[in-house]
């Protein structure tokens, strides 16, 4: 039995190869921490800060932003001022793992209306999901209509978020 179970599966992709990490110098690192603190500030107010040209703070985030250490610039929303104030974490179990699956349910639950984040994560759950609702009944009909009835999910576990606490952020050290 078990010679017939390897003989049907097939082996995962092994994903993309691994990146190499850029070198980041000490005006790198205080770019990033400046930006980190407040990414809206000015080119000639991120250049005093960091004590540089404001040509030179311009190629260096340029540079940072074309070798993807920033991947891109966002405004965070507070989901509760656009009237979802209730949020939740779903971990969602898969029946299989089967790559075009895997992919499939990624890509279209996190288009979604009120799906903030879809992580696909190891472990016994397959994804977690982090979604914003107005109501909790609208989190049910979420959880219901749009996971747990999906192909191939045998497992949805909802938790409610009562508070975020956020962290400081990637170390920027050498």
């Amino acid at each position: 039995m078990a010679k017939d179970l390897r003989a049907r599966s097939r082996p995962l992709d092994p994903g993309p190869a691994p990146r190499e990490r850029p070198a980041l110098d000490a005006t790198d690192r205080a770019l990033l921490a400046a930006l980190t603190r407040d990414a809206r500030r000015s080119n000639a107010a991120l250049a005093a800060e960091v004590g540089i040209a404001e040509s030179t703070c311009s190629v260096r985030v340029r540079s940072l932003v074309e070798r993807g250490v920033i991947q891109g610039f966002t405004t965070i929303l507070d989901p509760a001022g656009l009237g979802h104030p209730v949020q939740a974490v779903i971990a969602v179990r898969l029946a299989g793992h089967d790559m075009a699956q895997v992919q499939a349910f990624g890509d279209e639950v996190s288009a979604l209306p009120g799906v903030l984040a879809v992580w696909n994560v190891s472990g016994a759950d397959d994804f977690v999901v982090h979604v914003a609702c107005p109501t909790p009944d609208a989190l049910r009909d979420l959880v219901l209509s749009h996971l747990t009835s999906r192909p191939g999910v045998v497992h949805a576990q909802t938790s409610l978020i009562f508070r975020a606490h956020h962290g400081v952020g990637v170390p920027l050290g050498e």
